[in-house]
């Protein structure tokens, strides 16, 4: 009997097993039709996994699920297999990534994206928890490949394959460019192993996501019991439904609707990043001479809740993952937030220059962060208001007379 994969379309942990069989040359046969809901619910099914997930491997010795252990086996195919470690320390540490990967990188992705697709209740302080550990566990890693081009050995372990594929689904699905650029060396490894060609055959082109997904309302599960109405089946019912489910446009953001500015903000933010000296006399200068009070507006942000900074990497956290959720507005935003002080508790202050002359609401609608900071409009007439934005676009420091633990660019 030949190996056998069970598994929903393009499902990065059935991509474990099918990679693993590449490099150890071991035929798997797949069947990646199973519909939750429908197939994994049948009797048939529960008897290769009680609890009806996939992937599933039917092996000539009865089933095996959960992707790890499947992957494990396809490997033990292949004697002295080298995706599993060539001594036993090796084997050990190849064991032991494939735990991490699962308990700290997986779990983690999915903890920060099932609620915004729906899938679970969405929580704030449960998605923020979700990002500042999924933070922590990549810091862990990106110091481990800062001196290793694998995570054991050199060359392509199991380790690896797991760790990959869990990537790429955090890559493809939450982890914007703008949240992986923090650990260049997770990037610079996940690229070079996603372009090997048995992960390419597997898996092959992989885009990053452009922006976290919205939050949406929680999915109800498909009724395999449900019965149609006879009217559905009709042809012409059929046709109708195709209709009705059709994508609709995409709707403009209402910031797009906005009239002409003579303030183009890739050109501000492209001026900021390359003024490498000289940036009052030039940076400040240019941003002066390009702003626009009748297409853009200016606000400073105070945290409203700064006694509760004790901790310098907290805090530092809870800036980073306020960034991060504003990525819906990166397109017509920019912005500078200011950790202060050299000891707790820590004062968090921030500039924002947004498309508009208020703050979009559709941030204030989707951003929970919003409500946690005061908004004061800058008034550039007061000169010293101008002073101060100046200042915070500059990382002048001392800033109002305290050090700067931190200052961070949202661009």
């Amino acid at each position: 009997m030949a190996l056998v994969l069970h598994t929903s379309p393009a499902n990065k942990n059935a991509y474990k097993v099918l990679v693993a069989a590449e490099y150890s040359g071991v035929k798997v046969d797949l069947i990646d039709n199973v519909q939750f809901g429908v197939t994994n619910v049948t009797a048939e099914f529960l008897k290769m996994n009680p609890i009806g997930k996939v992937p599933v491997l039917q092996t000539p010795d009865g089933p095996i699920f959960e992707s790890n252990a499947i992957a494990r086996y396809v490997t033990l195919q292949k004697s002295d297999n080298p995706l599993n470690g060539s001594s036993l320390i090796d084997q050990a540490r190849v064991a032991q990534w494939m735990d991490f990967s699962m308990s700290e990188i997986d779990r983690c992705i999915g903890l920060w994206l099932y609620p915004r697709l729906g899938f679970s209740p969405y929580l704030p302080p449960a998605e923020e928890f979700a990002i500042t550990s999924l933070k922590r566990s990549l810091e862990a890693l990106n110091k481990h490949l800062s001196t290793n081009t694998y995570l054991v050995g050199h060359s392509v372990t199991l380790a690896d394959i797991v760790m990959v594929c869990n990537l790429y689904y955090g890559f493809k699905t939450v982890m914007t460019k703008s949240f992986t650029s923090q650990f260049p060396h997770v990037e610079r490894y996940l690229w070079t192993l996603m372009n090997q060609p048995n992960f390419k055959k597997v898996i092959g082109e992989v885009k990053q996501v452009e922006s976290v997904p919205p939050i949406q309302s929680k999915k109800s599960a498909p009724n395999p019991k449900a019965k149609k109405s006879p009217e559905k089946e009709t042809p012409k019912a059929k046709e109708v439904a195709v209709v009705e489910e059709a994508p609709k446009p995409k709707a403009k953001n209402p910031l797009d609707l906005l009239p002409p500015s003579k303030m183009i903000l890739d050109d501000w933010k492209r001026l900021y990043s390359n003024t490498k000296t000289n940036f009052h006399d030039i940076a400040i200068k240019g941003f002066w001479d390009m702003y626009d009070p009748e297409g853009y507006s200016l606000w400073f942000c105070n945290y409203k809740f700064n006694e509760e900074n004790t901790v310098s990497f907290v805090t530092m956290n809870k800036v980073g993952g306020f960034l991060q959720r504003m990525d819906l507005v990166r397109k017509y935003a920019f912005a500078k937030m200011l950790i202060i002080g050299s000891s707790p508790p820590f004062k968090v202050k921030g500039l924002w220059l947004f498309r508009g002359l208020e703050i979009p609401q559709f941030v204030l609608d989707e951003c929970y962060d919003m409500d946690l900071y005061e908004w004061t409009k800058v008034d550039v007439a007061d000169e010293s208001q101008k002073n101060r934005v100046n200042a915070m676009i500059e990382d002048l420091e001392p800033f109002e007379g305290e050090d700067l633990l931190d200052a961070k660019c949202f661009k």
